[in-house]
């Protein structure tokens, strides 16, 4: 059984994961070794390598479930990371960052309770991109009164609509 954590809720019990066919390939790859660990995983798509799919098609039902908690965690994956980064966040309840190096992937997690990673498939390799994996599904949001602050501030936005 594997080791990864979700936050004070103990083992992850599914990671979702999404890609167009700027991250496809990546996507296949980190899915193969998710389910090597024994991590359920939910494939949202694509799946199948074609060059005219759109990230949004695939990251916007990843953060939508990611968002009502069908799947605890997420990874989001295009290109370059970007555009799929800025989708999912277009979904409230959603805090998605892209992640190209470690402490990010932790840190992210601990101190703004990231619940989705993305990623750039053709910027990557697939080891890099394993290990941050790793280290976001093993890092827990600490809880701590300024971070639970700060992320409440975040949130505040999506709960207010019209005025600045």
């Amino acid at each position: 059984m594997s080791d990864f954590t979700a936050g004070s809720s103990g083992l992850l019990k599914m990671v979702g994961v999404a890609a167009d066919h700027g991250g496809y390939e990546l996507k296949e790859h980190l899915v193969g070794m998710l389910r090597e660990h024994e991590i359920s995983v939910f494939d949202f798509g694509d799946r199948e390598l074609r060059a005219q799919d759109d990230y949004p098609d695939f990251v916007i039902p990843l953060a939508r479930a990611v968002a009502a908690g069908k799947v605890d965690r997420g990874i989001a994956i295009c290109g370059s990371g970007v555009g799929a980064s800025v989708a999912a966040n277009k979904v409230e309840g959603v805090r998605a960052c892209l992640i190209h190096e470690v402490f990010s992937a932790h840190q992210g997690v601990e101190d703004d309770d990231l619940n989705i990673m993305c990623l750039g498939g053709l910027v990557v390799g697939h080891a890099l991109a394993w290990e941050l994996v790793q280290t976001f599904l093993r890092a827990s949001f600490s809880g701590a009164e300024r971070h639970r602050r700060r992320v409440a501030k975040v949130e505040s936005p999506e709960n207010h609509s019209g005025t600045a």
